[in-house]
This record gives C-alpha cells, sequence and structure tokens, in this order.
C-alpha cells in the first residue's frame, strides 16, 4: 500500500488520530502536511515521519479562512500537488436546550467539525481533480445515535459531515476524485480532556460497548490508509465504522 510521491493533507495531526495517520503515511513513503495549532506537537509528529517521508507543518486554524488558504497555498509551493485530504480535525463543546447555552456550542462546533471541512473541501478539490486524488473525512457513531443533553451540537456536526461526505462524493465522482468517511466509536486520544469532560475516563468508556475495549488512534489510521490507498479504488460514499460494538449497543450512563 505504497504512497510513494503522493501528497497527504491532515487536519487535526499534532495528536490522537491525525498523528497516528501522518504517521503511517509517512511509512509509506508520502509527503505529509501536518496541520494543527499546537506547534511543539506537530514538531514531535513530524519527527516520528522524518525517517520515512518528507514533512510541511503549517500552524493554522481551520475555521479561520485565511488559515485555509494558505494550507492549500502552501502545500501546492512546497510539493506542487495534492493527492490525499484527511479532514480530522475535530472539536467537541457542551451545550443544551435547557442550560440556555447551546447555540454557542453549536456555532463552535459546526465551525470547525463542519465548515472548515466543507472549505477545505472547496479549496483542495481543484488539486484533487489533477490527481484524481480522494478525500477522507473523519466522523463518530454520534452522528447516528440520539444524543441527549450537552453532547447534541456533537452528535449534530457529525452526522451533518456524514451527508456531506455522500454529498461530495455524488459531485466529485465524475472528476475521478473519491470521498469517504470513517466512523469510530470510543478512541484512546486526547478528545475528552479538550472537550472538557472529566465525569468518564477512556476505560470506563470502552466498558459501555459490546467489545468492552476503546480502540487506539493505529486502528482508525488503518482504515484512512486503505480508503485513501487503490485498493479501494471502487470505494466512494461510503462510511467505514469501527466502533467495537457501539452501534449494536452503547450504554450511556
Amino acid at each position: 500500500m505504497s504512497f510513494a510521491n503522493k501528497v497527504v493533507v491532515v487536519t487535526g495531526a499534532s495528536s490522537g488520530i491525525g498523528a497516528a495517520a501522518a504517521v503511517q503515511f509517512a511509512k509509506e513513503g508520502a509527503n505529509v502536511v501536518l496541520i494543527g495549532r499546537n506547534e511543539s506537537k506537530l514538531k514531535n509528529v513530524s519527527e516520528k515521519c522524518a525517517s520515512s517521508g518528507k514533512t510541511l507543518i503549517i500552524k493554522a486554524e481551520v475555521t479561520n479562512d485565511d488559515d485555509a488558504k494558505r494550507i492549500i497555498n502552501e502545500t501546492i509551493d512546497k510539493f506542487g500537488q495534492i493527492d490525499v485530504l484527511v479532514n480530522n480535525a475535530g472539536m467537541g463543546v457542551n451545550g443544551g436546550i435547557l442550560s440556555g447555552n447551546i447555540l454557542k456550542a453549536y456555532d463552535q462546533t459546526m465551525a470547525v467539525n463542519m465548515r472548515a471541512v466543507v472549505h477545505l473541501t472547496a479549496l483542495a478539490a481543484p488539486h484533487l481533480v489533477k490527481t484524481k486524488g480522494n478525500i477522507v473525512n473523519i466522523s463518530s457513531i454520534a452522528g447516528k445515535i440520539a444524543s441527549a443533553g450537552d453532547f447534541t451540537p456533537y452528535a449534530i456536526s457529525k452526522a451533518a459531515l456524514d451527508h456531506f461526505t455522500r454529498g461530495a462524493a455524488l459531485e466529485l465522482a465524475p472528476s475521478g476524485v473519491r470521498v469517504n468517511g470513517i466512523s469510530p466509536g470510543p478512541v484512546r486520544t486526547d478528545f475528552l480532556e479538550n472537550a472538557g469532560i472529566n465525569v468518564i475516563s477512556w476505560d470506563n468508556m470502552g466498558a459501555l460497548v459490546p467489545l468492552k475495549r476503546c480502540s487506539e488512534p493505529d486502528e482508525i489510521a488503518d482504515i484512512i490508509l486503505y480508503l485513501a490507498s487503490d485498493r479501494a479504488k471502487g470505494v466512494t460514499g461510503s462510511d467505514f465504522v469501527s466502533d467495537n460494538g457501539g452501534l449494536l449497543r452503547f450504554d450511556i450512563p
């Protein structure tokens, strides 16, 4: 599954799934563009990639329109092409209807999880058409499960992302560009910490799904690389679920 001479852009590459995917792409020979807000973490990931492929670190906020344009422009200036876009950057902001803060949470969450994805996709698409490349969007099973209370804005954003993936796949298919999504269940990353969720641990989260475990970032990265490779040349508009059985039953406390 070689990505030699391919250029892969990964958002949210400073940790978790994005970092794992970046390292795996580099091991397969790709030139990897690492996008994130924490430059020191990006440098750590870049060092893990350095022995295999070339990397470009771009410190950027994906919700900033100028930064989004800069991501694409600097990638083209450095490598001359884009073969794969991995829209991995995401966030969760708690907000409920009765608590009075749902609109603020909705706006913040949708800005990262949806609007930024739409914008980067639109900016990258002309370059992906040239290379007959593809896009992988990182969603969540949260977009397929009715969520009560403060988690609703995140669930809405992932449901919207799933539908955008299908729409983008349909529009870009005639140009030879594939678009797919991955919906993980619990994955051991820094998501809970970043979202300010301290009432449950990853170990406890894993106990809520049938296989009684959380996934590791590398497991999701494996699927990303498969979908981005020629092995999946007939796959577009699809949603790959890797959730340890979470959609079968998620025993939300």
